[in-house]
């Protein structure tokens, strides 16, 4: 792999319904074998019973105050010196705190047995957007991680 160049950031086209690029970006990663038709329906659907569980109007609204309080910080990053290796924390940058945060409510949606994937990815929404559910906890304990390793921070490169 080539050290040269970074490659370029490919512009996503926002949705067709709420003109989000963050939804577009949620529907692309909801997506399997390229099966984009039923990724997008699975949203939309979802998006619908988030808004009227949350009593929200606007399902985008409440979905990006679910994204904000999902989205971590800090993470630690391994770090080899001298023959030891440490746990070093680094701020994320942003589109990393988007994917880690979409990945994150995509994998403990899915982990949900006995519902189907609109259902429980409208569970994990409504879970996010109450402050708890898996996601939620997953952020805590990066953050938490961390915090116990704030000794190490010097060691930033």
């Amino acid at each position: 792999m080539s050290r040269r160049h970074r490659a370029p950031k490919r512009k996503i086209e926002p949705d067709f319904r709420y003109k989000s690029t963050l939804i577009s970006k949620l529907i692309n990663c909801i997506m399997l074998n390229g099966k984009k038709t039923l990724a997008t329906r699975i949203v939309y659907d979802a998006l619908d019973i988030f808004g009227k569980k949350v009593h929200e109007e606007n399902p985008l609204v409440a979905f990006e105050e679910a994204l904000e309080k999902a989205t971590p910080s800090l993470e630690v990053k391994s770090r080899r010196i001298g023959g030891t290796t440490y746990q070093v924390p680094v701020e994320i940058s942003p589109e990393r705190k988007l994917s880690l945060t979409m990945g994150w409510i995509i994998t403990h949606s899915r982990s949900k047995t006995g519902k189907s994937m609109t259902d429980s990815l409208a569970m994990e929404l409504v879970d996010i957007y109450n402050n708890q559910g898996s996601t939620i906890k997953k952020k805590e304990d990066t953050h938490k991680m961390a915090e116990a390793n704030k000794a190490f921070a010097h060691y930033k490169w």
